[in-house]
């Protein structure tokens, strides 16, 4: 069993050999795919790819990059839409002031729409964060001292101490291609003590291939070469660690268990 737990397979680089990606992926032993929304638009298509397979499923979120052009998408929108049978998470949301696309008070009403939406539907909420740590793990705790809801911190890049903090509030963290990166030592030794009942591995494909793929367009397949990096980096069995992670990921999308 290997899970990419955070893929946009209806994205340009994807789409146009869609078929190609999904047989490449099962060869290489990846059993089940989350497809991540983004914007509004996507959310038709992304759920019928779902319906489409067996082995994917959907997500219903704004990105923040969105926020601003998404003012009208609250919580009682989202939690409508996460009623279909294929979706288990919302997301992807949280804070970009990296880019700052969208106007960082709506990316935090944004981001707190969907905390009330995972709270709600008790599916876990997938959290994108970028030069944005303070925020975010304020607004964690906060609502969390509001009433419990799950989720995972995806395409992990921040600080140690925001892991922690992060763990500390029952977060699950996802590495992406990045840990491959030879610019990433902080990464790597994050993804040295990250409790193995905690971790999970993605793509975020098309972007962020991991080495040796680097410059192509990413795709789950790839999540294969991650696993097996982190798995070296952690001493670990290959296999133990797909394993690990593939549980761990149907513990928090507990919804694409049954």
């Amino acid at each position: 069993m290997l899970v990419d737990s955070h893929c946009h397979l209806n994205y340009k680089g994807i789409a146009e050999q869609q078929d190609l990606v999904l047989e490449r992926a099962r060869a290489q032993g990846v059993t089940a795919m989350l497809n991540i929304s983004t914007r509004e638009s996507e959310w038709d298509e992304v759920i019928g790819l779902a319906e489409a397979h067996d082995d994917i499923w959907a997500s219903v979120g704004i990105h923040p990059h969105e926020a601003d052009a998404h003012a009208d998408v609250d919580a009682a929108k989202l939690i409508q839409r996460a009623a279909s049978p294929r979706v288990i998470g919302i997301g992807e949301t949280g804070l970009d002031y990296y880019y700052d696309k969208s106007d960082r008070e709506q990316q935090r009403t944004s981001f707190r729409s969907h905390i009330h939406a995972a709270r709600e539907t008790g599916l876990p909420i997938i959290v994108h964060t970028r030069e944005a740590e303070g925020d975010t793990a304020a607004i964690l705790k906060e609502e969390m001292e509001q009433g419990p809801f799950k989720g995972v911190i995806h395409c992990f890049t921040a600080s140690a101490e925001f892991g922690r903090k992060a763990l500390d509030l029952g977060f699950y963290i996802s590495l992406s291609g990045i840990v491959t990166f030879k610019n990433a030592a902080d990464l790597q030794d994050v993804a040295k003590w990250v409790p193995g009942d905690r971790l999970l591995v993605e793509t975020d494909a098309p972007f962020l291939a991991p080495v040796p793929h680097r410059g192509k367009t990413g795709e789950p397949a790839f999540v294969a070469d991650t696993a097996a990096f982190i798995a070296q980096l952690r001493g670990q069995d290959v296999k133990e660690l797909q394993m690990s992670t593939a549980h761990n990921f149907y513990t928090l999308f507990d919804k694409a268990a049954y």
